[in-house]
């Protein structure tokens, strides 16, 4: 019989991108399973506990808490999931969420697109100097000032309400 490959919390970490003191909170708060531990006391991984953290890694990069991860992970990989419909709905209204995000995102993408064309910028967008619509400095080692909650609320706001990126 052929012995289940294992894996150590640093081999663990390093195929999921996952730091080790990520995975030792995932378990300490009971998202990930307590890892079975070798004679030294050491953790060991199967591939299934690897398989679990990149779930929660892929969720948690679609903005899901945390704690809403729960229900999914108590599902296995194969399931039906017909037989979960509850679980279904939640992820279809989270993926509604993540869409109406790219829709507001692709706004200021196209707002900021509008204004490179233009090749003038207001005075408050950046540190730069400006002389007649040119930088002193166009080798891109600026940084941008970042985008404030108000400025990003009104992107969200015109992106419910469908307006164009022209309207901005």
């Amino acid at each position: 019989m052929k012995e289940e490959q294992t894996f150590t919390i640093k081999q663990t970490a390093r195929q999921t991108g996952i730091s080790e003191d990520t995975i030792r909170y995932y378990e300490k708060i009971a998202l990930l399973p307590r890892a079975d531990r070798k004679e030294n006391g050491h953790r060991i991984y199967r591939q299934e506990d690897i398989d679990t953290i990149r779930l929660i890694s892929c969720l948690k990069k679609t903005g899901m808490p945390l704690e809403e991860m729960r229900p999914f992970l108590a599902v296995s990989a194969d399931a039906d999931p017909a037989e979960y419909p509850e679980l279904v709905e939640h992820l279809r209204s989270h993926r509604e969420n993540i869409v109406s995000q790219i829709a507001s995102l692709q706004q200021v993408v196209d707002f900021i697109d509008m204004k490179l064309e233009e090749g003038r910028y207001r005075p408050d967008c950046t540190d730069v100097k400006f002389q007649d619509g040119a930088s002193e400095d166009m080798r891109g080692e600026t940084k941008p000032k970042p985008v404030s909650p108000v400025e990003m609320s009104y992107f969200s706001l015109s992106a419910k309400a469908g307006k164009s990126s022209t309207s901005i």
